[in-house]
């Protein structure tokens, strides 16, 4: 099946989906939450797919935190910890983090991944989740279990990597 996007960020760029939704992940790929489980929790201020809905299914977004202001960055209390844990855009591709196939970048990636598109990208971005698991250790290293007020940040940043911080 073929997926043709145009949207604010992206005119004209199809791909096709060559596995089914939520199968057949790369072996050192395992995500702990799903792409809508994240929009449910709160991630990235809210501000992420809102422009590019009918790409993904619509159950993603039936109980997502999405922000419709106009501050583009998004309102941090709209994420489950209540704290920005993430750079701009600009800083991400100053860094050279962006693909042109995923201009929003990682979540992106994901959320496309996840529906089926297998990409060149992936061994990179695969690479780049697991890079997140060091935050795991140090959440675990100096916090209780359940304790939420510990780390905020870290914890927010790992739910934005699919990482199931909440349950730590």
């Amino acid at each position: 099946m073929m997926i043709h996007v145009n949207d604010s960020m992206q005119k004209g760029y199809s791909y096709e989906l060559t596995e089914s939704k939520g199968t057949n992940f790369h072996p050192d790929f395992k995500p702990q939450l799903t792409p809508k489980e994240m929009l449910e929790i709160g991630v990235f201020n809210g501000k992420y797919l809102n422009d590019c809905k009918e790409e993904f299914p619509i159950d993603w977004f039936e109980n997502a935190k999405i922000y419709t202001g106009t501050n583009s960055e998004g309102d941090a209390s709209l994420n489950f910890f209540k704290v920005r844990a993430s750079q701009s855009l600009k800083e991400w591709q100053r860094k050279g983090w962006i693909n042109p196939q995923d201009p929003r970048g990682w979540f992106q990636w994901y959320c496309r991944y996840y529906i089926g598109r297998r990409s060149a990208d992936d061994e990179r971005q695969i690479k780049r989740w697991k890079a997140m698991s060091r935050h795991i250790a140090q959440v675990k290293n100096n916090c209780h279990y359940g304790d939420l007020q510990c780390r905020p940040k870290q914890r927010q940043a790992l739910l934005h990597w699919a990482y199931d911080s909440i349950n730590m």
